[in-house]
């Protein structure tokens, strides 16, 4: 048997599923501490940037409202926080006056906001960050050449940041879910690959007997008593396998030569049709359907004009070119799901399931006599062909396939006597 070939699965006590959960057991737990101290340290990292980007913007705004401090300009100072208020993750931006009173100040939302202390034990002339889970707060003294003018309060949201980190942390934990999965599928590769040649001929014999597989081989690892063994229980998987592909291969030909023996016996051998066998079959099954269901269902007698005369003037062989011709040309109107069938001679039968009325049923008819009607010539000699039609309908005038088909047969006749070329419907018993 070759690498790639797939053995059954080894059962749950085997030593390959051991050792496979063993393996994957000590690979997840190393990946999810690896994942937890990457999450944790991506989050510190992401966060510092944040601070320091946040310490950035404050000494610039700082330097920008300076002038305005001095001035006492408190609109330009505001304007300058609208503008700068630009910042998603901004909650707040304030400036204070060296004496604490609110000189300008932004929130997010256009409340008013009290001014905001300092934290505890800090000197708020000074630089400070105050950082919790949840936001980050900078203090950054604004000076004007070396003296301080006032104080800028910058809050910012940690909200987007801790999304950004949820969002890798949940791509990594993906990535490392599939890594295990790709893992398991790899470790219980090599340990099957790891097993011994012993315990590979056992399974294979197991899939073998479940299977019935002759087909598969064992490989031979090594040329000892295992070895040995193997290339014997090749031999007798290749004797089994000959036998059996011969047996499948006489079992195919008797299957082949019955089934073409049953479309022979259903078949007309001159024009392809269904037989009288094929139709009696058929005209019980759809009989039945019909009742059940309460479908409208019809049945045509087709007999041919003049056929005795063809056959007489012209010969037996023109005369199966007339069937054959008019068979085609009958098969051609009907609708799909109609059968067709030669019952014998110049004697057609048409099963007609599933109407949704008698008027389709009597267009049909029609269109089948205008079909075969239609000059005819065989070997340059017109043949006088026509049909007449006996149409009855089931379950309206039988519910019997036998009382059926004579009411279509008589329906049949009564058009012979009314001029041929035609058709008629069975008359209803009260009528």
């Amino acid at each position: 048997m070759t690498e790639s070939e797939v053995l059954p699965a080894p059962p749950s006590d085997s030593l390959v599923r051991r050792l496979t959960r063993l393996n994957l057991q000590l690979l997840s737990v190393t990946m999810l501490l690896t994942f937890v101290l990457l999450a944790t340290a991506t989050w510190y990292v992401a966060r510092g940037r944040q601070v320091h980007a946040a310490q950035l913007s404050a000494q610039l705004l700082a330097n920008s409202v300076s002038p305005m401090m001095v001035f006492a300009d408190r609109p330009a100072a505001q304007t300058e926080l609208e503008a700068f208020s630009r910042r998603s993750d901004l909650l707040l931006v304030q400036v204070q006056t060296p004496a604490g009173a609110v000189f300008a100040q932004w929130q997010a939302g256009g409340a008013a906001a009290p001014r905001v202390a300092p934290p505890a034990a800090l000197d708020r002339l000074a630089d400070a960050t105050r950082v919790t889970m949840q936001e980050l707060e900078v203090w950054e003294p604004i000076r004007l050449k070396e003296e301080v003018v006032g104080v800028l309060v910058l809050r910012e949201s940690l909200a987007g940041l801790r999304m950004a980190v949820l969002t890798i942390s949940a791509v990594a934990a993906a990535l490392i879910a599939l890594a295990i999965l790709v893992a398991w599928r790899g470790l219980l590769l090599v340990q099957r690959r790891a097993l011994a040649p012993l315990v590979e001929l056992s399974r294979l014999a197991e899939h073998i007997a479940r299977e019935r597989d002759y087909g598969k081989r064992a490989t031979v690892h090594r040329r000892d008593e295992v070895g040995r063994l193997t290339e014997r229980f090749n031999d007798m998987l290749k004797r089994i396998e000959v036998w059996q592909a011969d047996l499948h291969l006489q079992l195919e030909q008797e299957q082949e030569a019955g089934q073409q023996f049953q479309r022979l016996a259903l078949k007309d051998s001159l024009t392809g049709l269904p037989n009288r066998l094929f139709f009696q079959g058929e005209l019980q099954r759809y009989l039945s359907a019909s009742v059940e269901h309460g479908e409208l269902m019809a049945l045509m007698f087709i007999d041919l004009d003049n056929f005795k005369t063809v056959n007489d003037k012209h010969g037996h062989d023109a005369g199966d070119e007339v069937l054959c011709e008019v068979s085609r040309r009958m098969a051609g109107v009907v609708r799909s799901r109609d059968v067709l069938c030669r019952l014998g001679g110049d004697e057609f039968a048409l099963i007609l399931p599933a109407l949704p009325d008698q008027a389709a049923a009597e267009q049909l008819a029609q269109r089948l006599i205008d079909a075969v009607r239609v000059t005819l010539t065989i070997r340059g000699e017109v043949m006088p062909i026509g049909a007449t039609v006996g149409l009855a309908f089931a379950p309206v005038d039988a519910s019997d396939a036998t009382d059926l088909l004579n009411a279509s047969d008589q329906a049949m006749y009564e058009a012979k006597r009314a001029g041929k070329n035609t058709f008629r419907r069975a008359r209803r018993a009260d009528a």
